[in-house]
């Protein structure tokens, strides 16, 4: 019964979402009558207060390098740390995060890690920020750098992941012994508000076609469902080339042709699994940043949102994916130079000047890494200074 009062109560509390779309970008659309987002102004001088969250595996190490590369670059960034225990049964920790992120606006994280040995009734960190923010979003852009040696060649896909129900909605129950019932939420609302949220960002960014991706052949109520919002969202972009492809055939395709996908949008658990083989293709974990996106938050991390464990500690970690989501939240706070400017860094110490983790086919540690990426950064202040 505890099951079935909780889905009664998803199910109401869905029923009474409005379908507002408000997309994170620097422009203003005005498509449908959406406005975008404005960020949380600055404050103190011109300053931004950002919550960090360090997480587990390698997020404290890189989001330390984070801190100095700003600290580097002169950010007017301020960030007010919480750390969430993962292993802790209570959820003090993560409501504090959540605290912190409704009151500064916005999120840099790691990882934290969910461990398949608690007890059921032990929620996901990371699933209980995203559901609690309404963090519906999740965009990751797997784009081809020609500093890292890969397979396949012109990558450049705009991935758009459903991030608050699907198979995430932590309803399971075992009805009677041996037989477990796992309840996947699809609801219309949901499923128009991120169809909408991915053709508009197709249009803002210039993309010609949206793949719908889906099981619909096999679960033809909840795939079907969120097909057919995506088909009638699409009705309103003539100008933008809609399909859909069923999941196992889309991570075939991804793996023979990816250059034939431009923006795709799905339900969670395929945005999972999609989002973690389009970061394999451009060169691994390390490399592709992520954000998560509300109607009032932002929440910006790794896009494989991997913990790192194994290697935390050994200063093999590669900092790229850390720092790009750093770079996303820079441009979403409107500080685009600085954006630009870490971001040029990072990419010339990884594309010209060659310096690679480990996991990339290189030899330099995290910290190499990180001191050339430095020295880019000063290197382009004095060449400013020199032109004035």
């Amino acid at each position: 019964m505890g099951s079935l009062s909780r889905l009664l109560g998803v199910v109401a509390s869905h029923q009474c979402v409005k379908c507002s779309v408000k997309l994170f970008s620097s422009s203003t659309i005005a498509q449908k009558g959406v406005t975008s987002y404005v960020p949380p102004p600055a404050k103190y001088g011109g300053r931004h207060t950002v919550t960090l969250i360090p997480g587990d595996g390698i997020g404290p190490e890189l989001t330390l390098h984070v801190k100095e590369v700003f600290r580097q670059a002169c950010v007017p960034v301020d960030f007010e740390e919480v750390c969430v225990n993962s292993a802790s049964e209570d959820e003090d920790d993560i409501y504090n995060a959540i605290t912190a992120i409704r009151r500064n606006g916005v999120a840099l994280k790691g990882n934290i890690e969910t461990k398949h040995t608690m007890p059921p009734s032990h929620k996901s960190r990371n699933n209980l920020l995203r559901t609690s923010l309404d963090l519906y979003a999740n965009v990751i852009h797997c784009q081809s750098l020609p500093g890292v040696q890969t397979r396949h060649k012109d990558i450049d896909i705009l991935i758009v992941r459903e991030n608050t129900e699907g198979e995430y909605s932590s309803l399971e129950h075992e009805s009677v012994p041996g037989v477990v019932e796992s309840l996947k939420i699809i609801t219309k609302a949901n499923s128009l508000r991120i169809a909408e949220y991915a053709f508009q960002l197709a249009r803002e960014k210039g993309r010609k076609k949206v793949t719908a991706v889906h099981k619909a052949n096999i679960m033809k109520l909840g795939d079907g469902l969120f097909l057919h919002c995506c088909k009638e969202v699409a009705a309103g972009y003539p100008d933008i080339t809609f399909d859909n492809m069923i999941v196992d055939n889309t991570t075939m395709q991804l793996v023979s042709r990816p250059q034939q996908f431009d923006v795709m949008v799905m339900p969670n658990l395929y945005g999972n699994v999609v989002n973690n083989v389009c970061a394999g293709l451009v060169g691994g974990p390390g490399l592709v940043p992520g954000a998560n996106y509300g109607n009032n938050y932002a929440v910006f991390e790794t896009a494989t949102r991997n913990t790192g464990k194994s290697i935390a500690t050994k200063n093999i970690a590669n900092p790229t994916a850390m720092l790009l989501a750093s770079c996303m939240m820079l441009d979403h706070l409107k500080l685009h130079d600085d954006a630009a400017t870490i971001r040029k860094a990072v990419l010339t110490t990884m594309n010209e000047h060659r310096m690679h983790t480990p996991d990339i086919g290189g030899q330099g540690t995290t910290s190499e890494v990180v001191q050339a990426i430095l020295k880019q950064i000063i290197n382009g202040k004095g060449n400013r200074l020199a032109l004035h």
